[in-house]
């Protein structure tokens, strides 16, 4: 709790600011996850200032641009990805080198960047508070169902701790979660609320076990300490990673 409560708070307060100081907070936040991601990768020696660079690249475009700028950023990032890469003293392992650069700008740097497409929507900052609490509060409901009920495992050979139990616990606490939220906006009817909550809560499970497999292929319990118990950043915002692209395209769809 210690650890969570100021997240939420900046969270928030992020949020309802929107604009450069939402894009900024997000900023901050992929640079930590970049930075994570990329440690437990050291050993294809990532090339940070290049994955860093697309990151605020692609967040800033979202905001002063528009979502057809983005594979530009991601076209220029190669050049620059090569450029750096060369100008390094040692230039081993290169190859693994910029394609673990690459990986993460896309992973992290997309999510990041849907996330100020997501806010800069009409009703946005309702939108992404929306999104998150789907997200975590779905996560929750699948921690204490599969903690209560659990018996089937969910892939035992990425999250052996995961169970189908849990995973319909957390498909009804994020559905329930969205839908809630939902009562106090007077722009969302109750059907929408309800049909993107159940969409985002079976998105949601993809994040997290993608960066588990990700853990698990490189040896790792968390990505880092920066929330205490919870871990790292990358350990908190895996499913948002998911959740936000998402939310982005539900929300052009179905509002």
């Amino acid at each position: 709790m210690i650890s969570a409560v100021p997240a939420i708070l900046f969270a928030i307060f992020i949020v309802m600011q929107g604009g450069l100081i939402f894009a900024l907070g997000v900023i901050a936040l992929g640079i930590v996850s970049l930075h994570e991601l990329y440690t437990l990768m050291r050993r294809a020696r990532p090339v940070d200032v290049a994955g860093f660079a697309t990151l605020v690249a692609l967040v800033l475009t979202a905001l002063y641009g528009d979502r057809d700028q983005l594979p530009l950023v991601l076209a220029l990032a190669f050049p620059l990805t090569f450029a750096l890469a060369v100008a390094r003293p040692r230039r081993d392992n290169v190859s693994w080198g910029v394609s673990a650069t690459l990986f993460g700008a896309l992973w992290i740097g997309l999510a990041f960047a849907h996330a100020v497409l997501l806010r800069e929507l009409p009703h946005g900052g309702g939108l992404v508070l929306d999104v998150l609490a789907a997200t975590f509060l779905g996560d929750t409901a699948a921690y204490f169902a599969g903690r209560a009920f659990g018996s089937r495992p969910l892939a035992p050979l990425i999250s052996p701790n995961k169970t189908i139990e849990g995973l319909l616990g957390g498909i009804v606490g994020g559905t329930a979660a969205f839908w809630f939220f939902g009562l106090y906006q007077d722009w969302l009817s109750g059907t929408d609320a309800l049909l993107m909550g159940f969409l985002l809560s079976l998105v949601a499970p993809i994040g997290d076990l993608f960066e588990s497999l990700l853990k698990r292929d490189l040896a790792a319990k968390d990505a880092g300490r920066l929330f205490g118990a919870h871990g790292g950043a990358l350990d908190r915002l895996d499913a948002v990673f998911f959740t936000a692209v998402a939310g982005y395209y539900l929300a052009l769809v179905i509002l």
